[in-house]
């Protein structure tokens, strides 16, 4: 980190990765990619690239191309995460109890009753005891993507409300993580893990800014929790919301809005694109959709996402709404908080992960792509409601 103020924006490059729109395109675009790759003649090609082992055999670290996108790239992508919650929490809009009150409630819905479905409709199929797990999770940089789009008339709380609901449902879906699948802890690991996390709180406590020490105590952190048994996205998680988020007397920006400025475009343009390519490369072909179609595990994940998400979400603002002193985000009617619901179901980066830590085999890829069909068409329905009432906002709607 530097004590320089950055420039706003680093590059016209970065700022144009930086706006929620061109993240979900790229995104889509490596998803594309990914599945266009995997059902054509070359993906034997895909395949071998996918699992090539590269790193040191001596630190545990001789991983597949894969997992290295999934337990590593991804990890600074979690950081990025981190720090949007540890800004939300301090100043943003889960900062008072008023404003967190509704957006905590929706998302708390938003994961629950997906489970809940999701467990009903997959109950007593093989990998449905972590599976059920798949349709908690709400894609952030696609959801807004979406949003920005098709609700360009929408007041600017829609999108206040769906950030706040999406950053919550992220540490929901970071703690699931850290209990479902943390297996054969190596307490040695993630003593140093928490050492290394104290002496970066204590050099953000210090005011110390220089990246020579923040680097490499970050690869340190990531490889410990790594061998901690812990998945290691999860170093990401915990040194963002470590980072300072308060600026100091004549300090321009804090620590934790450099960074995200600064490693945000990194995150939309690379990290998670890399991750879709090679977590997305499922196939698509009559038999894998047949597979989607019935089995229970794909059955159930498209419930969760396509149902119990905006059941959950929609149905939890409804009731604290009309049973709290909470009210509607402004200038939002019912009408528009189901349809920001709706973008909820989708899922995609997170509901990929998930997929790949609670199954295996073929299931995996049923799965996936089970996840990316719903998201698919949860994307496409938000998107045409959506519209719908951007129209009627422009014509001067009630906000019933």
């Amino acid at each position: 980190m530097s004590d320089r103020r950055l420039p706003a924006p680093i590059s016209e490059f970065a700022r144009f990765l930086r706006t929620e729109t061109v993240g979900g395109m790229v995104l889509l675009a490596a998803t594309a990619v990914a599945l266009v790759w995997a059902n054509s003649p070359w993906s034997p090609a895909y395949q071998a690239m996918r699992d090539a082992v590269v790193g040191p055999a001596a630190l545990h670290l001789d991983l597949t191309l894969a997992q290295w996108a999934t337990d590593g790239v991804l990890a600074l992508f979690f950081f990025v995460v981190g720090l949007e919650l540890k800004r939300e929490l301090v100043i943003g809009e889960l900062s008072t109890r008023s404003q967190a009150l509704l957006p905590v409630v929706a998302a708390f819905g938003g994961m629950v009753v997906p489970a809940l479905l999701a467990l009903l409709v997959g109950r007593g199929a093989p990998g449905m005891e972590q599976a059920w797990a798949i349709p908690v999770a709400t894609d952030i940089a696609f959801a807004l993507a979406v949003l920005a789009l098709a609700g360009t008339a929408l007041p600017v709380t829609a999108r206040i409300f769906l950030l706040a609901l999406a950053v919550v449902d992220d540490l929901g879906a970071i703690v699931v993580i850290a209990v479902l699948f943390s297996v054969g802890l190596n307490l040695v690991a993630l003593a140093a893990a928490a050492l290394l996390a104290l002496l970066y709180w204590y050099l953000q406590r210090r005011r110390v800014t220089t990246a020579w020490l923040y680097v490499p105590i970050a690869l340190a952190t990531w490889v410990a929790v790594h061998e901690a048994g812990v998945h290691a996205t999860l170093a990401g998680v915990l040194l963002g919301v470590l980072t300072r988020v308060g600026s100091d007397p004549g300090e321009p920006d804090s620590p934790a809005i450099r960074l995200e400025h600064r490693l945000q475009p990194w995150s939309a343009g690379f990290c998670v694109p890399l991750f879709a390519l090679f977590a997305a490369g499922v196939p698509v072909g009559a038999d894998a959709l047949r597979s989607v179609v019935a089995e229970p595990v794909a059955q159930a994940v498209a419930v969760g996402l396509l149902v119990g998400k905006v059941v959950g979400i929609f149905g939890a603002s409804y009731l604290m709404v009309s049973l709290t002193p909470a009210s509607r985000p402004a200038g939002l009617s019912w009408r528009d908080v189901l349809a920001v619901s709706m973008l909820g179901g989708v899922g995609f980066t997170v509901s990929l992960l998930m997929a790949e830590l609670s199954l295996d085999g073929p299931d995996v890829d049923t799965a996936k792509a089970s996840v990316l069909l719903s998201s698919a068409v949860a994307a496409l329905v938000a998107a045409a409601v959506l519209a719908v009432r951007s129209r009627a906002h422009r014509a001067g709607g009630t906000t019933r």
